[in-house]
């Protein structure tokens, strides 16, 4: 039998995290020496080893941040000895290596993470108090590996002291926790229930100091003039039962 779907054999890297290929995320799991992994649940598409795959335990204050802000992580717990191989919709994978500053995400671009780092909900500032993509992320924290997704290669864009980012808050997957940021609209108080007028752009957020902000070829949000949530406010994603109806006076306590 021959065919080129035959090229298509395992990765042999060493690395504990390594991409089979853009889709594909490849993890060699040693139960005697390295951490166990936290995965998206139901990612898995193929393991070869003796693996375990536990429902990750969620504390009663993620379990109540989860429910107030929509943000959080459904976890699944990989531990054995073996390989595993996670995806998610054939979306692209890109690994990390969190440092002590961390990384802020929003959790729906997260595929895996070493069960040794933290995470916490944050909400980010607005100007406005609406609700919407963006409202509430992830900081995540610690020292270890990250495999992020997105829809379609991303980029990278850095943000200096002298050299502020600007980006659609849709678009925006995660950033560098030490950068300042704000969530905002080019518009004025009397047009701020209208998508700029007829550019049918959104919200967006402004990055400020010295970091990276990771951007995706793909905005996550409701069409023009969508019903959701109540009321003529949250069809324009405005107010407490905007787009998503996260972002309640943006705040979490």
């Amino acid at each position: 039998m021959q065919s080129p779907l035959f090229a298509n054999t395992e990765n042999q890297s060493q690395d504990r995290y390594a991409l089979q290929n853009s889709h594909l995320l490849r993890v060699k799991l040693d139960g005697n020496t390295g951490p166990e992994v936290l995965a998206r649940k139901g990612a898995m598409v193929a393991y070869q080893g003796m693996i375990d795959f536990d429902g990750e335990y969620q504390s009663h204050s993620q379990r109540n941040a989860r429910r107030r802000t929509g943000e959080g992580l459904d976890l699944m717990r990989c531990s054995g000895q073996g390989t595993v191989y996670l995806a998610n919709l054939a979306q692209y994978i890109h690994i990390m290596d969190v440092q002590h500053n961390g990384i802020t995400v929003d959790s729906q671009y997260v595929l895996a993470l070493d069960s040794g780092l933290h995470y916490d909900v944050i909400a980010v500032d607005s100007q406005f108090g609406l609700s919407g993509t963006g409202a509430y992320n992830l900081q995540i924290q610690g020292q270890g590996k990250l495999a992020l997704m997105t829809s379609g290669k991303p980029l990278l864009m850095e943000v200096t002291p002298d050299k502020y980012c600007y980006a659609d808050a849709d678009a925006v997957v995660a950033w560098s926790t030490d950068l300042r940021v704000q969530m905002q609209a080019q518009t004025t108080n009397s047009s701020v229930f209208r998508r700029r007028g007829n550019t049918g752009e959104g919200w967006e957020l402004a990055f400020v100091g010295q970091g990276y902000v990771l951007v995706q070829p793909s905005e996550q949000m409701p069409p023009q003039n969508a019903q959701i949530g109540q009321g003529l406010a949250a069809q324009f994603g405005a107010g407490q039962h905007g787009s998503r109806a996260q972002n309640q006076n943006n705040a979490w306590n």
